[in-house]
């Protein structure tokens, strides 16, 4: 009996143990007359929070001999003992080794040996996410405990390629679309064992994204009725049940894990949306390069080795195996979802579910609309409106095509992709019929799709992204166990592991940041664990200069939160722990929204955010303009059925140009960029009965019958527009009049009706031409192209007498060109080469505070990947815009340092910047992630200046740092410590320079100060 006042600490909490005899043994009691082995199978527990707990069972067979007759016995087999081993931790291969070595001993000491094992496996600490796995040894084994890939991954002690052992590709992928789907999947083996393993590795398979549902890899023969759960889950049970529970069950998607075949409780056939083609053809291809055959690789070597060497061997080449099944499908995921993160709206959290939908192919919508409808979704977008910087974010931003961010309008697709369409469908010659008629008048069709998916048109990741090795590993062995478990051993077994790992800080070469992150954050664990709590955040404070990726938040606020006062008082007085005590708490804002039409009358601000929400513009002057528009002097703000009318005509107008047909000839006419956005109705022209089309760069006429396609004007060779008169019948009608500089007539247009818009339109779209030939910055054609759709809009959703002068407040450009004379000098002309808007995704203009060009070298030279020079552009509130200085397209639209401005930036060593900022902290970007992976803290107050010694030093580059208060720190690029510290006395120290052994200062009050010679 347990004594009183005692706790069983072999069990984890908060599991229930009630079902645990029957997941021991699955199919209860069994005596057979065939000698039988011991037999392994493993389960999982999981608790109403998603909590895991993991277990491996080992169940006993024992051989009794029975006396059947006088003359007759019979030796028979009873399964008459299980062992369960559980661990929050995901090691299933570690645990089943251990319980093995329990099969050589007598009963009587399995318990004793048992406990003894758990106690020894307590004081191993889980290694942190990297390339350090531990080493330990639990004699006779030797056993390596990995480390996952990523702080967002588990860690792996699996064979991720049974599945593919199990399964063909498309079977594999049949079974993925049921889980990303949310169906109710029943996993059916002959071996137990092989539930849980492929379970698991089918999760793995699906991650970042985390299944929401019940998930029971193994049920017991008492537990089949849990198979009537009306909701999703994820179960396994033994393959003699199968016909029992197709029986019993309606719309389960079964697994056979034996014969590798999927089919549902009613048929053979499985009538479930599958995944898209282009993402699940890459994934078969990739799959079939897999080689999942570890003696065919091996042919090779010589096979003298011993058993050790051929464990570590083959623990190699299951490490390599396993990382590239995982970076396959990540690349499923990363393919199926890639266009997500387009349509989300950080700000207001709203995801453009409709507006994604319509970029799917037709035989695609079906999978996303159920995808898009469940809980593992929802929790993915979570993290993507948080901007979590995962697995899937780094190799989605690793293999992103360059985002050419300089168009910010509603799409429309481009004669290339016209072209393409054709291609891949029959398509008739003569126009749309929703085409042939004006815009404004337009409603009541049916949207039909017909855009390319942008993966399609995209293309695939290349190999070298895909093919990257993983990091190469390093093995840390922990000390031996003690023999006796007292507290005092156990505390001399910490005391020794945290001078072993003192002794690997101190080795660790000084440019393997990584490993010795993940050194520090190995001995702040283990600090933690002896209640050396300064110790520990000082180890932890440590990964700042290493890698902040796996920087463990929760552990620090713990650590912090449980410091005593006497420890309270002494960090107080150390430096580098004061970031620590009076940190903030960051709060994570987990509400997803679905943009719903107001019901009631809208101020301005509440117009804006509902704009800004549904996607239709960002700009904030622009929304107020369009405000202004859609309200009068007698009402202050926005009707609600106005809005409804507005929105809806911009949707429609949106369709519409899904559905672009133009004959080949016109397509062949154009560039291959260019997209139509207004089309008139049929009206008689100077040059003929057809209709007026506008694209992003000139107006043409589409005439019937030959030649089809009629140049009007392009919009930088327009001259005058201006309204007139033209003669109808008995009375004269206004029209369009255009004068260009390349012809000497005019063209006139009869436009009736809708002159007075095309007028607005016309010459809104030739002002921000000019304006955007003047200043080099095509972002003015792209605010003008803008604004003539809302216009557009305006004019279709309000009453006829007062649509004109409400669009005419939209006008922008035009308005400027006429009422503000703005003269650029001739010098700044022709000097100007581009101009380039950082704050494009943004709702209003943000100051530049920083500029820094790097040029195409400062990138990792050994990459195979050229890289373009890149301009950097800090913005207030610590953002970081990058731009490709080569096209001037946006590469990153913001990195995040801190929430203070950054002050100053420099380009150091091959992949490095350094950024100062406000906040007292140098950033230290990683330019090959585009992420924050280390910090600099040295200094006390705001950093003001920043500079480099470009003299060789065969120790690595010298970097020197300055704050306001006139301390300069001298930096070691390589190992990122202070070589040595100055201090000049000034009211403010603004910036330094580093010139020729000198490092020149500037003071506030007066430009050149202080010389330092080095």
């Amino acid at each position: 009996e347990r004594k009183a006042g005692s706790e069983d600490v072999g069990v984890p909490k908060n599991i229930d143990l009630m079902a645990l005899p029957q997941l021991c043994f699955p199919g209860g009691l069994l005596v057979t007359g065939e000698e039988k082995k011991e037999q392994f199978h493993f389960l999982v527990f999981t608790d109403v929070f998603g909590n895991k707990t993991h277990g491996v069972v080992m169940q006993y067979y024992r051989s009794i001999l029975v006396l059947l007759t006088l003359f007759y016995d019979k030796i028979i087999h009873i399964l008459i003992q299980s062992y369960c081993f559980t661990c929050v931790s995901h090691f299933f291969s570690l645990f089943a080794s251990l319980l093995f070595q329990l099969s050589s001993c007598r009963l009587s000491e399995m318990e004793e040996k048992l406990n003894e094992f758990a106690i020894k496996l307590s004081l191993v600490p889980i290694p942190p996410p990297g390339q350090l796995h531990l080493m330990f040894t639990l004699r006779p084994l030797t056993i390596v405990l990995p480390s996952s890939e990523d702080k967002s991954l588990q860690a792996v002690d699996l064979d991720l390629h049974l599945p593919f052992l199990c399964f063909r590709p498309q079977q594999l992928l049949l079974v993925l679309s049921s889980l990303l789907q949310e169906q109710r999947v029943v996993l059916f083996s002959a071996d137990l064992a092989r539930l849980t393993l492929v379970a698991e590795s089918l999760l793995i398979f699906l991650q970042p994204l985390t299944w929401q549902h019940p998930y029971v890899p193994v049920l017991a023969r008492g537990m089949l009725d849990f198979l009537m759960a009306p909701t999703a889950f994820l179960m396994g049970c033994h393959l003699s049940h199968y016909a029992e529970v197709a029986a019993e069950t309606d719309d389960l998607i079964s697994v056979n894990i034996d014969d590798g075949t999927v089919s549902t409780s009613l048929s053979d056939a499985i009538d479930i949306p599958e995944i898209p083609l282009a993402a699940a053809d890459y994934f078969i291809q990739r799959s079939r390069s897999l080689q999942i055959h570890f003696d065919l690789g091996q042919y090779h070597s010589a096979s003298c080795m011993g058993i050790n060497e051929q464990r570590a061997q083959r623990r190699a080449w299951q490490h390599k195996l396993n990382h590239e099944i995982q970076k396959i499908s990540l690349e499923l995921l990363v393919n199926i979802f890639r266009d997500v993160c387009s349509h989300l709206n950080y700000e207001h959290r709203v995801f453009h579910s409709e507006e994604f939908l319509k970029t799917r192919e037709p035989d695609e919508l079906l999978f996303y609309k159920v995808v898009l409808d469940t809980h593992i979704f929802h929790s993915f977008l979570k993290d993507r409106l948080n901007k979590k910087m995962d697995y899937f974010a780094r190799m989605e931003l690793s293999t992103r095509a360059e985002i050419m961010s300089v168009v910010d309008v509603q799409r429309r697709p481009t004669m290339q992709e016209i072209l393409t369409r054709r291609k891949s469908s029959v398509v008739g010659n003569k126009l749309s019929k929703r085409l042939g008629m004006s815009l404004p008048n337009l409603g009541g069709y049916q949207v039909i799709n017909s855009e390319k998916s942008p993966l399609l048109t995209r293309g695939v990741m290349s190999d070298s992204v895909l093919k990257t090795p993983p990091d190469p590993v390093k093995v840390f062995k922990l000390p031996e166990f003690p023999v006796f478990l007292s507290s005092h051993s156990i505390q001399a077994y910490y005391s020794e592991l945290i001078q072993l790992l003192g002794n690997a800080i101190f080795s660790v070469q000084t440019d393997n940041s990584s490993l010795l992150a993940r050194f520090y954050y190995l001995r702040g664990f283990v600090n933690t664990l002896c209640s050396r709590r300064l110790d520990a955040l000082s180890d932890f404070q440590s990964l700042n200069k290493t890698d902040t990726a796996i920087f463990p938040t929760h552990l620090v606020t713990w650590l912090v939160d449980s410091l005593h006062q006497d420890e309270l008082q002494q960090a107080q007085t150390r430096p580098e722990l004061k970031s620590f005590l009076f940190k903030p708490a960051v709060r994570t804002d987990n509400r997803i929204k679905k943009f719903k039409l107001p019901q009631t009358p809208l101020d301005q601000d509440e117009f804006v955010r509902c704009i800004q929400e549904c996607g239709v513009v960002k700009d904030v002057a622009t929304i107020s303009r369009l405000f202004d528009a859609l309200t009068d002097e007698q009402h202050v703000k926005v009707d609600p059925k106005v809005f409804k009318m507005f929105y809806t005509f911009w949707k429609e107008t949106e369709a519409e140009a899904q559905d672009v047909n133009l004959l080949s000839e016109v397509i062949s006419r154009l560039d291959d960029s260019e997209c139509v956005y207004k089309l008139s109705s049929r009206v008689k022209t100077s040059y003929g009965v057809g209709k007026i089309a506008m694209t992003q760069k000139r107006l043409f006429l589409l005439t019937e019958g030959q030649p089809g396609f009629l140049e009007i004007a392009k919009f930088r060779d327009i001259q005058e527009v201006k309204m007139g008169s033209a003669p109808f019948l008995l009375v004269r009608i206004l029209s369009l009049r255009i004068k260009t500089f390349s012809r000497p007539e005019l063209f006139e247009a009869n436009l009736k009706m809708e002159t007075k818009l095309w007028n607005l339109i016309i010459k809104e779209m030739w002002a921000g031409r000019k304006m955007s030939d003047q200043d080099k910055d095509p972002q003015c054609m792209t605010q003008a192209l803008t604004n003539v759709l809302l216009m557009d809009a305006v004019v279709g959703c309000l009453n006829p007498h007062r649509s004109i002068s409400a669009a005419s407040k939209l006008v922008y450009f035009d308005r400027i060109l006429h009422e503000v004379h703005t003269i650029v000098p001739n010098t700044t002309s022709e000097t100007l080469k581009h101009k380039i808007n950082p704050s494009l995704d943004l709702a209003e203009p943000q100051t530049v505070c920083v500029l820094l060009y790097t040029p195409g070298q400062l990138w990792d030279k050994k990459s195979p990947i050229v890289m373009n020079p890149k301009l950097w552009v800090a913005l207030s509130g610590g953002r970081v815009v990058v731009f490709d200085a080569a096209s001037w397209s946006m590469l990153q639209d913001c990195i995040h340092t801190g929430e203070l401005q950054v002050t100053c930036m420099m380009g150091l060593v091959p992949d490095q910047v350094w950024m100062g900022s406000q906040d007292s902290a140098i950033y230290i970007i990683d330019i090959h992630s585009m992420s924050c992976n280390k910090q600099l803290t040295e200094h006390r107050h705001e950093v003001t200046g920043l500079s480099v010694d470009t003299t060789d030093h065969s120790n690595g580059q010298l970097a020197y740092s300055c704050s306001c208060d006139g301390t300069i720190l001298q930096w070691d690029s390589a190992t990122l410590k202070v070589k040595r510290q100055f201090y000049l006395s000034c009211d403010r120290l603004c910036s330094i320079r580093f010139y020729d052994g000198v490092i020149w200062c500037c003071e506030y009050t007066l430009f050149i100060q202080s010389v330092i010679s080095i």
